[in-house]
């Protein structure tokens, strides 16, 4: 089994909004590789594309219409292979989006199986309507109404978790699995290194597909979070991930560390890490749209009971953010202090145990988007979530509320620098997203030289996590009621790492666990020391044996 992620970081790349190659207004790959000496100077060592393959961009490429293929938008399979050789010349991994929850309706075998064709008639979960003409069962779907959608060309319903051009693809029955084993097999001998498998842990659904008496929304989901098949799905999946020296990652909503050690612990664990939620709710109930003051309480618990429960049995996930969430400073940090705050929140995801995943354009400290109609915001997720909080809070509110969740914020063109369109595309092309206005005071170029920039912070970090104090070292937490700093401690051998982080613009009082007049401050964001932790200011210290009776 592969081990040699546990000692890498990745770059997370949303292909349509990274760099536009080709000058029409889309990233695509010629724009990745010509940008492939950015990522690798940034200490990242691994590359994860979100789907490339061709889509008509109902959920812009979780909607698969051919696996085995890139989308042209995107460039070629010819220039995908090229990316990874020199990808592979650089010493680097590349890691793909893998969805197999679900294809795109336009996809042959949606197209086949709609038409009762063999084999395809049972590749996806269809069912005829109820006797009183309604839906199969009362699920709702996540991004899109209830999550039956009737098909006059079969005549039945077909289920759908997602959106309505997302159907479910049939797990149980073999011949799909046959399927995907072998679009593992196509992208893993094109030299790919390893996957992300999108809600890979809802490919099993309840047996007889039930009405969900339980949930008031979200109806159905515990009937296939966690599914009664998936272990047995994994693992047979994991036969064939393990011919090759690769990763699979899963990606898995409403996992907890428990749960999870199932899949990912020991040396039989059917995947190598889970991406999870738990962290991204700190702001937010069950889902970003649903918004609560930010707890920083229900942030610490969750990243520490992970770094804890996982400890010495199996391997973290760290992440603040992704194509799916907002921008993390607009989030946990604050757009008054973005840079400090941006610093503060790299440090203290960063310096946890795990593999670690920065996702393009947090290094620069990209900020949330604000544009005046919800009809500005190209997501299915994010137009039905705005629909479904009118319908309780009124249009004005519902906005405000849609804004601050959306992920869109996390799809606007990356800002690398202060020429127009970011650079992000040629002047004159209309960029097929807009650009976050703030581009010309926060732009790559701008900080490329600035050794006090949020930017080269980043690199200093991902270059300190190879220290086996940060590889290898225990987690211990201090403080874990405070509301306003989050300090924890990493440990190995000799050495010791304080991390003290603030989430307020308050001064606040900084209670040392103990004394640290001896200590070396490694990492922080403002000049010198104060009595006082200054607004959302990080401190990081090392302490060895022979500095400290602490240790």
């Amino acid at each position: 089994m592969a081990e040699w992620y546990k000692n890498m970081s990745f770059y997370q790349i949303w292909p349509r909004s990274f760099m536009d190659g080709s000058g029409d207004g889309i990233g695509d790959l010629k724009g990745v590789l010509e940008k492939l000496d950015y990522i690798q100077s940034l200490g990242c060592e691994g590359i994860w594309f979100s789907p490339l393959y061709p889509s008509p961009n109902a959920d812009y490429g979780y909607d698969v219409a051919d696996y085995r293929d890139i989308n042209p938008e995107y460039g070629t399979l010819e220039e995908f292979k090229t990316l990874l050789d020199e990808a592979h010349s650089r010493g680097m991994k590349v890691i793909m989006d893998l969805v197999v929850n679900h294809t795109s309706d336009e996809h042959p075998w949606f197209q086949a199986s709609r038409r009762r064709e063999e084999p395809y008639t049972d590749y996806y979960i269809w069912r005829p309507a109820r006797k009183n003409g309604k839906h199969p069962n009362n699920w709702d779907s996540l991004f899109e109404g209830k999550a039956w959608e009737y098909d006059e060309v079969r005549g039945e319903y077909y289920l759908h978790l997602f959106a309505k051009k997302q159907p479910d693809l049939n797990m149980e029955n073999p011949a799909v699995r046959q399927e995907v084993k072998g679009i593992y097999r196509f992208w893993l001998e094109l030299g790919v290194d390893g996957f992300r498998e999108d809600v890979i842990t809802f490919i099993s659904k309840a047996e007889g597909l039930p009405n969900d008496l339980l949930m008031p929304a979200a109806k159905g989901l515990r009937h296939y979070s966690n599914g009664p098949r998936l272990h047995e799905y994994l693992t047979e999946f994991r036969h064939v991930t393990d011919e090759y020296d690769c990763v699979t990652i899963g990606e898995a909503p409403r996992m907890t560390p428990e749960k999870a050690l199932r899949f990912i612990g020991g040396d039989d664990r059917v995947l190598d890490m889970f991406i999870h939620f738990e962290h991204m709710t700190a702001d937010c109930f069950m889902a970003d749209y649903i918004r609560r003051p930010f707890s920083l309480r229900k942030l610490k618990s969750a990243m520490s009971r992970w770094q804890t429960g996982l400890y010495g049995r199996g391997w973290n996930t760290l992440y603040i953010e992704n194509h799916d969430h907002p921008r993390v400073i607009s989030r946990y940090g604050s757009e008054a202090y973005r840079v400090a705050s941006g610093k503060m929140l790299a440090a203290m995801y960063l310096l946890q145990q795990g593999t670690a995943f920065v996702y393009q354009g947090q290094e620069l400290g990209m900020t949330d988007l604000d544009l005046p109609s919800i009809e500005d915001y190209p997501d299915v997720s994010t137009q039905h979530n705005y629909q479904r909080l009118a319908r309780v809070l009124g249009k004005e509110r519902a906005l405000r509320w849609t804004k601050a969740g959306t992920r869109v914020s996390a799809r606007t063109p990356v800002q690398w620098s202060d020429a127009p369109n970011a650079g992000f595309c040629p002047p004159g092309v209309e960029p097929w997203l807009r650009v976050n206005p703030n581009y010309p005071e926060v732009n790559a170029a701008s900080q490329e030289n600035d050794p006090d920039s949020l930017l080269n912070f980043y690199r200093s970090l991902l270059r300190f996590r190879k220290e086996p104090v940060v590889r290898y070292g225990s987690f211990r937490e201090y403080s874990p009621r405070s509301r306003r700093l989050y300090i924890y401690e990493r440990a190995y051998r000799d050495e010791k790492l304080l991390v003290v982080c603030s989430f307020t613009e308050r001064a606040v009082a900084f209670p040392a666990p103990y004394p640290l007049a001896d200590a070396e401050k490694l990492f922080g964001n403002y000049p010198g020391l104060t009595d006082m932790m200054r607004p959302y200011e990080v401190r990081v210290y090392r302490l060895r044996a022979d500095e400290s009776s602490a240790i």
